[in-house]
């Protein structure tokens, strides 16, 4: 840069500015060089200023100084050797190795602390310090260093090189500390006390370790954790080498640089993650050679090592693709000030060395050198004595130019010519720059100038850096959070990532208990998500002993025998049981439904398994209280479809609600036919096609109980009937949106209100108006309703109970309190009364009532199926006595018809290899006789049509007189599979 420019920026921070107008100059072709490494890779020369005579000597050394002072106020990496350090040794060579042990430092923030701090960290010299601590282990055993190729001294140099490999252990391969002496290397260049060679290598041996562990994450944490402790223990331990030693960086170069090849010793070069024996070996015999080397000062090369060292590790530290980018992030050059190199302090011979370095291994290093020297000592950078010199161009002059840019433009373009040996005019990579004395002198206040020095962070320093790590990190563990927390409130079973998305919670239609809704895979455990006391083992009957079937143990159960289906080498096929295994904390205090058919699924199950060649594998589906959210369970359950080809069906969905059609249509999309056992719609089977049921539907059973009512109606007589039937929720009032609400609409209390009512009008009753009542949080409210039927004139002889078996004993109750209501009274409701168990804390029937209800399972004898048998083999510990049809646990039919429906199924899957499209076609084909309820014929259903030969029994219930047990007596009934119509002689109740 000319002195006369005027483009010079005025506004300087203190000591930034220079006092110089050669300052000024060399200033701005240091920071010329700087810019150009931002973008590239250009030589970086020597650069020796001198004065153009011996009288300006002082203000050129005082100017390399000043220059190393700003540049520390530019945030660059410096080290600096003062005018006044002299290296140590006999000869220059030994002076100027002895050099770079004394360095300052590359920090620039010692002397002051208001200076800034460098724009990155610290430099590491891993390579330096290696040397340098082969060379301390071998000056401390001293004495004569033998070589291994004479035969006679191979002995002693064997015992030579064991004494050095444990000096060097013992100085952990690193630099020796000395008393008093400058420490500048080891601190100012950062060696570092963890060495990511040792750590990296010591973390995959400790995760390999808690892999192998193969026990639970804490444990395989903990495990993995501690080895990784041990090893670095292990590595840092006094008196031994460091643990993978030959996987360090240094280590590979110390092996592969032909530096330091020895042509003559056969030894292997390489190292190996894998042969750690051979590397170590490999090491050991380096290590010896070179240390020979350190010591034999006739070598003349101990100052080049040293060189070498510095530029590679200093090139490595401008890696650019590392992990860290660092190459990217260090967008200023190390600087190397020497404010007064001569022959005597080894300085000279540092330049020297620097530039026959690069001759040699031909490599551009990052490393940016200026140095100030006597005018006087300016020819000692001339060639040694003997080198073939051939005269070299002077600097190029333009006008209008600056002189040093020409003089950098021309060394550069000559670098390719002076670097060759036969061509050598000077030291090729030395930039003198001479120094006139007029630009020397000191300038005024006003006159002086700074130069702008680019030294804002780079992008992948801001971006890829610690405090933009961190920044990402709590982002990124805020995000991991936000999932994770979203995973938990929608699903049963997450992760931090990932959740079993066939399950999802879903809130009770009654309180605010959180259900688990979907299909169980993986670990899920519907029985997790009930209380003990919702999942107790409860009685099944008065009198009875508490049944063993608990959500929990059927579910284990199941789970158990899948495991044996899935390591066996047979065939097999998956059927869904779809049912409510939720318990509704304000009504029943246990899913006795889903209970009770998951037994009968696994009853079939374990029975299958047992006898033929196609075994069956059972998952669970839960649907909620009630089934309030089958739609949700159906969807899951389609999901699941997708991915497992052996699922062949669904059994279950016994709870005829609103939302059976979309639910059925659902599966029907995914091609998984249907078998209910207890769902009574009239409308499925007549608009689905996979829809195939073993229960009577509600028409035919008021048809059924028809035969009831006409004998209870006297001929010539004005009598009065009525219909009292569960309230549905209002489409415009309520909690939850149309469909939850439409979820919780009852379809089977419709459906029996409406087909009851026609049924009593059909055989000659006056009908009253329709009764509604209501049941909030689960709880029925009858009393307006029970005082409305008593109180009026002509009490209804004949109620038709639209209801839930969970409201017969409000309704009892409420009927029991009013005045009106003390004549006979007969009560026809439909088949969700045959899960009642009449006791005194159970379901009742008052004293005047006669209670007649339809069971949809018209129970084989033990001697006509062998149902009680593979029941008792499937839960021994239920049936320790004697098994059939009046079993508690079997009483109701729940079990018997998912049994039934759950054999029907499997047998449509066939002997051959079936897919879940030929197991629905072979459905309209199945007829399997001897099973719970009779013979299970799909063959006469119509498509789109209601089918005949369902089982149905009409039982009689009274309180007996003078006390609170209750005598249960069938009317009439039939199997499965008879098609014969009932007929009011057999069914006759007087």
């Amino acid at each position: 840069m000319s002195r006369g420019q005027s483009d010079k920026p005025l506004e300087c921070r203190a000591g930034h500015a220079m006092s110089t107008e050669a300052g000024i100059d060399v200033q701005q072709e240091l920071e010329d060089r700087i810019h150009e490494f931002r973008t590239s890779a250009p030589p970086m020369p020597v650069v020796v200023v001198h004065a153009e005579d011996d009288a300006a000597d002082g203000a050129v050394f005082a100017l390399v100084k000043e220059l190393a002072e700003v540049q520390r106020e530019h945030r660059s990496w410096c080290a600096v050797v003062d005018a006044e350090v002299c290296g140590e040794g006999d000869d220059p060579t030994a002076r100027a190795a002895s050099l770079l042990r004394d360095l300052s430092g590359w920090d620039g923030t010692r002397s002051s602390g208001r200076r800034r701090s460098p724009l990155y960290r610290r430099y590491a010299f891993p390579r330096l310090g290696l040397i340098q601590a082969i060379e301390d282990a071998a000056r401390s055993e001293g004495g004569a260093w033998p070589r291994t190729d004479d035969g006679r001294q191979h002995t002693e140099a064997e015992e030579t090189q064991r004494k050095l490999l444990k000096q060097l252990a013992k100085q952990r391969w690193r630099p020796a500390a000395v008393p008093g002496s400058r420490t500048g290397l080891r601190t100012g260049f950062g060696l570092r006390f963890v060495d990511m060679g040792n750590v990296l290598p010591a973390s995959v041996v400790a995760g390999l370790g808690a892999l192998f562990a193969r026990s639970e994450w804490y444990a395989s944490l903990g495990w993995g954790l501690g080895i990784l402790l041990a090893l670095i223990l292990l590595n840092h331990m006094p008196g031994r080498a460091p643990l993978f030693l030959w996987l360090r960086r240094e280590s590979k170069w110390f092996l592969t640089t032909t530096f330091l090849s020895v042509a003559s010793r056969e030894q292997p070069t390489d190292t190996s993650l894998l042969r750690p024996i051979r590397s170590w070996k490999a090491i050991a015999s380096r290590a010896y050679d070179v240390a020979g080397w350190l010591l034999d000062e006739r070598e003349g090369s101990r100052i080049q090592l040293y060189v070498l060292a510095m530029l590679e590790d200093l090139r490595d530290s401008h890696t650019r693709w590392s992990w860290d980018l660092r190459g990217f992030k260090r967008s200023r050059p190390p600087l190397l000030f020497l404010p007064r190199i001569s022959n005597s302090n080894g300085g000279i011979e540092l330049v020297r060395a620097i530039s026959d370095v690069r001759s040699r291994r031909s490599e551009l290093d990052p490393l940016l050198v200026l140095a100030g020297v006597a005018a006087r000592d300016v020819e000692r950078l001339k060639p040694r004595a003997g080198s073939a010199a051939a005269p070299g161009r002077g600097p190029a002059r333009a006008e209008g130019l600056s002189r040093m840019r020409m003089r950098y433009r021309d060394w550069a373009g000559s670098l390719r010519s002076t670097q060759s040996p036969s061509g050598e005019s000077t030291l090729p990579w030395v930039l003198t720059l001479p120094l006139p004395s007029h630009e020397l002198t000191t300038l005024r206040e006003r006159d002086r100038h700074c130069v702008k020095a680019s030294n804002r962070p780079t992008v992948a320093r801001v971006v890829w850096a610690l405090h933009s790590l961190v920044l990402v990190a709590c982002l990124a563990a805020a995000l991991l959070g936000w999932r994770a927390l979203s995973l938990d409130r929608e699903h049963c079973a997450s992760g931090v990532l990932t959740a079993n998305t066939y399950t999802e919670k879903k809130e009770s239609g009654r309180g605010e208990q959180m259900e688990c809704i979907g299909l169980a895979t993986g670990g899920v455990r519907f029985s997790d998500w009930l209380s003990d006391k919702q999942d107790e083992k409860r009685p099944m009957s008065a009198g009875a002993e508490p049944s063993s079937w608990t959500v929990a143990d059927l579910e284990e159960a199941v789970h158990d025998e899948n495991v044996e289906v899935r390591e066996g080498s047979g065939p097999f096929v998956t059927v869904v049981y779809a049912g409510p295994l939720s318990s509704d904390p304000d009504g029943a205090p246990s899913p006795v439904k889903g209970i009770e058919e998951l037994a009968g699924v696994h009853v079939a199950q374990k029975a299958i398994n047992d006898t033929s060649s196609r075994k069956l594998r059972v998952l669970v589906a839960n649907g909620g209280v009630d089934m309030q959210h089958q739609v949700t369970m159906a969807d899951k359950i389609a999901a699941y479809a997708d991915t497992d080809p052996t699922l062949i069906g669904v059994v279950g969905i016994g709870r005829n609600l609103r939302s059976g059609k979309e639910t059925v249509e659902r599966l029907a999309e995914a091609g998984l036919p249907v078998v209910s056992g207890t769902n009574s719609s009239s409308e499925l089977p007549k608009k689905l096609a996979n829809w195939f049921s073993l229960a009577a539907p509600d028409d035919w059973q008021a048809e059924q109980l028809g035969l009831i009512a006409r004998q209870l109606r006297t001929p010539g007589s004005d009598q009065s009937a009525l219909v009292l039937a569960r309230k549905q929720p209002d489409k415009g009032k309520g909690t939850g949106t149309e469909k939850e609400r439409e979820g919780r609409t009852d379809a089977y209390t419709q459906a029996q209100a409406t087909f009851g009512g026609r049924m009593l009008a059909r055989e000659g009753f006056t009908m009253q108006d329709l009764l509604a009542y209501d049941v909030p949080n689960g709880t029925p409210q009858m009393g307006e309703q029970a005082e409305t039927i008593c109180k009026r004139k002509d009490v209804p002889t004949v109620i038709y109970f639209a209801g839930r078996v969970e409201d017969l004993r409000s309704l009892m109750s409420e009927l029991g309190e009013e005045k009106g209501c003390k004549e006979d009274m007969t009560i026809l409701t439909g088949d969700d009364l045959s899960k009642a168990r009449f006791a005194p804390d159970k379901e009742r029937v008052g004293p005047n009532v006669t209670l007649y209800h339809v069971t949809l399972a018209k129970m084989s004898g033990p001697g006509d199926t062998d149902f009680y048998a593979d029941a008792r083999k499937a839960f021994p510990e239920s049936f320790p006595g004697r098994i059939g049809p009046d079993s508690p646990p079997l009483a109701s039919g729940q079990a018997a018809l998912s049994h039934d429906a759950t054999k029907a199924l499997h047998t449509a899957a066939g002997k051959a290899p079936h897919n879940r499209a030929a197991t629905w076609v072979n459905l309209r084909n199945v007829s399997v006789k001897s099973l719970a309820t009779g013979t299970i014929d799909f063959t006469r259903a119509p498509l789109y049509e209601a089918r005949a030969g369902h089982s149905i029994a009409l039982v009689e219930v009274r309180r007996e007189e003078g006390g609170d047990t209750y005598r249960s007596a069938e009317v009439c009934s039939r199997r499965a599979g008879d098609t014969a119509r009932l007929t009011e002689e057999e069914c006759r109740i007087r």
